[in-house]
């Protein structure tokens, strides 16, 4: 009977306590609105864990980051691919790295060279032939991957 009656007293006093911090969490998180907290009751203590909200960043944003020009980048990918010219591009953040990345077509060859370029030094980080299957392959997994993301 004591038993059951320490357990009541430790949950209503942890329920009190995580109230208190519920109400405090959300005055914060309308501040920050990149953390999400999430409370869990343990045996009569409360864990927080936050768990940073993940957002895609812009093109315009990650250009801003940037500390080397997209001319420039483009101009040092072309001369890896002799009589390339670039079907398509786009800045972004790949494996924690922001590069350029460039489709580059040659006349007289199928697929494309996908060359990509650091924005902030200028190297060449990768380089590599996509056929027509593979490119087709890798855009149907962008594209499930963007439906999956809303």
């Amino acid at each position: 009977m004591f038993k059951v009656i320490a357990l009541a007293v430790a949950i209503a006093a942890t329920t009190s306590v995580a109230g208190a911090q519920a109400t405090s969490t959300a005055a914060k998180s309308t501040v920050a609105k990149t953390t999400v907290a999430k409370s869990t009751v343990k045996t009569g203590t409360i864990k927080r864990h936050h768990t940073k909200v993940q957002k895609e960043e812009s093109q315009a944003t990650l250009m801003k980051e940037a500390k080397v020009s997209e001319a420039t980048a483009r101009a040092t990918a072309l001369a890896q691919v002799p009589n390339g010219s670039v079907k398509s591009s786009e800045i972004e953040r790949e494996n924690g790295k922001l590069i350029y990345s460039y489709d580059i077509t040659v006349p007289g060859k199928t697929g494309i060279e996908e060359v990509n370029v650091n924005a902030i030094d200028g190297s060449v980080v990768g380089r590599e032939h996509e056929t027509p299957k593979s490119e087709k392959k890798e855009a149907a997994a962008e594209a499930k991957e963007k439906k999956a993301k809303n």
